[in-house]
């Protein structure tokens, strides 16, 4: 299967469109603009693995993802992204921090420019990399689902695990 097929997730930060192409998910992408038909079903099993996953984390029952995906970008990108991986739920790391760790200290600004390309936000979380001086800083879904993401992690921290 070379065609991507695509399905719209109702999230409690807004909808998500869920991306798959060869049975690996390649994208999860906020939608706040576009019209889209929350109608649209697949019979794709690694949909409904995403889809349960998701509603897992957004139910305080999911703190790591292991539904197949696929990240396309540079090797820098992917070194950034699996770096980010790494950072465990409830807890942040700084640019700074994530670059020191590559080592790459002088990359913050490359960091935070690898973490925008990730198209795989919640399943790679790159929400929870934040500035030097613990402020939020940029987020492709925009600070609000930066921030609300990262309280239901605090909030959740402590459930089901």
């Amino acid at each position: 299967m070379n065609k991507i097929e695509k399905v719209y997730y109702n999230s409690p930060i807004g909808i998500i469109e869920i991306r798959v192409k060869n049975n690996v998910l390649i994208s999860l992408r906020y939608i706040d603009d576009e019209e889209i038909d929350l109608n649209a079903k697949s019979e794709l099993p690694i949909i409904a693995e995403c889809i349960t996953q998701l509603n897992e984390y957004f139910q305080g029952a999911r703190k790591e993802f292991t539904v197949p995906f696929e990240l396309n970008g540079t090797e820098f990108q992917k070194k950034v992204w699996k770096e980010v991986s790494k950072i465990k739920h409830g807890k942040v790391r700084s640019y700074a921090q994530i670059a020191q760790s590559i080592d790459l200290p002088k990359a913050n600004r490359a960091v935070g420019n690898a973490n925008a390309m990730n198209k795989l936000p919640i399943i790679i979380p790159c929400h929870r990399v934040i500035g030097s001086n613990g402020k939020l800083t940029g987020y492709r879904g925009g600070i609000w689902r930066k921030q609300w993401l990262l309280n239901h992690e605090k909030n959740t921290l402590h459930k089901y695990f």
